[in-house]
């Protein structure tokens, strides 16, 4: 049964919490890569960043819809739902735009338990994680080679 240290990039491509979202784009367009792990400067996994993160900062900026009844000021949506939209649209840095509450796996994680992974929670790039240190990854097209072999 092949597991995910015989399918796994190991050469791995990440940025930094404080990577600049400029560069970030450089990245995806040099490297022809849609998602790459974000790594403290320890190799720790502190996240993941995808193309749909960057692109989301160019999406119009949606103001709650709000009722004013005598001096009061009801909002219709959630204020804090705003405040996390306006500071993705107005992010700087990687950190700031990665999706935090990553899936991972370990070297030994089957091929099966990967894609399993991956369709249970709408993953394209599953990072693989040995002692805490990011180790390799395993993208969807990993997965499908692995079948044709």
């Amino acid at each position: 049964m092949l597991k995910a240290k015989d399918i796994m990039t190991r050469e791995v491509i990440s940025v930094t919490p404080e990577t600049g979202v400029e560069e970030l784009a450089r990245l995806f367009m040099e490297k022809n890569i849609s998602a790459m792990p974000v790594v403290t400067d320890g190799g720790k996994l502190f996240g993941i960043v995808t193309e749909t993160d960057l692109v989301s900062q160019d999406r119009p900026l949606h103001i709650p819809t709000v009722i004013a009844i005598f001096d009061w000021v009801i909002y219709l949506q959630s204020q804090k739902d705003f405040k996390a939209e306006v500071e993705k649209i107005t992010a700087q840095k990687v950190g700031e735009i990665c999706v935090t509450d990553v899936v991972s796996c370990s070297p030994e994680t089957s091929v099966a338990e990967i894609a399993q992974l991956m369709t249970e929670n709408k993953a394209h790039l599953i990072p693989v994680v040995e002692d805490g240190q990011v180790v390799g990854v395993v993208a969807r097209l990993d997965i499908i080679r692995a079948m044709g072999r």
